[in-house]
Parts: structure tokens; C-alpha cells; sequence
């Protein structure tokens, strides 16, 4: 990047920084716009020239891991099943972002702020709905890999579904846990991932026994 554009993504990253900082301590309904520019010396118009809303900066770092998955995705082999597509992919999007989240914000504030997001009605509506859009794409780009129509056939949007909700789950985990690196979590998604098909397609008694 230019000159410019280094200062501008500098500027974006400190606003997020202070964003979450204050969201996290004080929290996200007591914190004001005014209290975010403040922290970073810079005025309104500059924060709403990178940001919508106090809304869309919750939500910087997440954005930013679920493009990581996205473009992982759509680079994957294009003869790869398509589960094992996914879990490479979002394996591969763990193991290559940790250093972008962490030149960003530490990982413990990564944490506090998923915390949050889990105990805050409006922030989770939200996340809900990102958690659709991202994986309607997902659906999308899964079909297109194999030639489907997602419309009328459901095994994308079953694989995904799936998917998601082991993503899901391994969040909830993580953010439950003491260990709070990049690493632990792409360790919970790789265990729980491979758990997935024993817990469908075998009987737990037989397995247990």
C-alpha cells in the first residue's frame, strides 16, 4: 500500500482498537460514538467515513476472519469433497489469520468481545443474521464447485448446515475456555470437525462399548 493508504488503515485499525476496548469495559449500549473518536483524537466524520455505525465495528474482526474462510473456500481444489473442502478451508483460514487478528487487537480482547456479542439481545440478533448471510454464501460457492443447482438440490445447504453448526459450537466452546489463543480454537474446530461424521453416521452405544 501507499503512503496514504497505510495512514488510512492505520487510523481504521486504532478506531477499532478503542472501539472494542471501551465496548468491552463499559459496554456496548453505554458506549457513544463521541467516546470512540475521543480515544483516537479524530472526529465523527472520520469514523463514519470507515464505519456505518458502532455496530460494524463490533463486528471488524469477525468480518475479517469470515472473508479469510471465504476466499480459503473458494481456492480449494476444485476435485475436493466438498466437507473436506470446508474443513480445509476454515482450518487453513485459522492457521493463516492468526497473525492479522493479533496485529489488530490481542487475542484475549478477541475473546471478551465474542463474550459479549453472546450476552448482548441486540449484538447476537446480529450475529444471527451475518451467520445466515455467510453461510448462504457458503451454499453458493459449495454448489458452484459441484455443478448444483442449491435450489433444488439440498445437499449444499445440508453439508453446510452441518458445517455451521460445528462452527457454531466450537465458538461457544472457545469462548467458555481458559485457553485463548488462535491456535486452541482451530484445534477445537479440527476435533470437532472430525467428530461430525462418527456422531452421525455411527450407533454411539456400539462406539462407547
Amino acid at each position: 500500500m501507499g503512503l496514504r493508504e497505510r495512514k488510512k488503515q492505520r487510523t481504521r485499525d486504532a478506531l477499532v482498537r478503542a472501539a472494542l476496548e471501551l465496548f468491552t469495559s463499559q459496554g456496548y449500549e453505554r458506549t457513544t460514538v463521541d467516546e470512540i473518536v475521543a480515544a483516537v483524537d479524530v472526529s465523527q466524520r472520520t469514523f463514519f467515513r470507515y464505519f456505518a455505525g458502532k455496530e460494524q465495528v463490533v463486528f471488524a474482526v469477525q468480518e475479517m476472519v469470515e472473508a479469510r474462510f471465504v476466499e480459503s473456500l473458494r481456492g480449494r481444489p476444485a476435485d475436493e469433497p466438498p466437507f473436506e473442502a470446508l474443513r480445509r478451508a476454515v482450518l487453513d483460514a485459522w492457521e493463516s489469520i492468526g497473525e492479522s487478528i493479533e496485529a489488530l487487537v490481542p487475542v484475549e480482547m478477541y475473546m471478551r468481545v465474542f463474550r459479549m456479542i453472546e450476552s448482548t439481545p441486540a449484538l447476537l440478533a446480529v450475529q444471527m443474521r451475518r451467520t445466515v448471510e455467510t453461510e448462504e454464501e457458503t451454499v453458493r460457492i459449495l454448489a458452484a464447485r459441484e455443478g448444483l443447482d442449491p435450489d433444488v438440490d439440498p445437499r449444499p445447504r445440508v453439508a453446510v448446515a452441518a458445517f455451521g453448526g460445528v462452527m457454531q459450537l466450537a465458538g461457544r466452546r472457545w469462548g467458555a475456555g481458559e485457553e485463548i489463543s488462535v491456535e486452541s480454537m482451530r484445534r477445537m474446530t479440527a476435533s470437532l470437525l472430525e467428530q461430525l461424521e462418527p456422531a452421525l453416521a455411527k450407533d454411539w452405544r456400539t462406539a462407547r462399548d
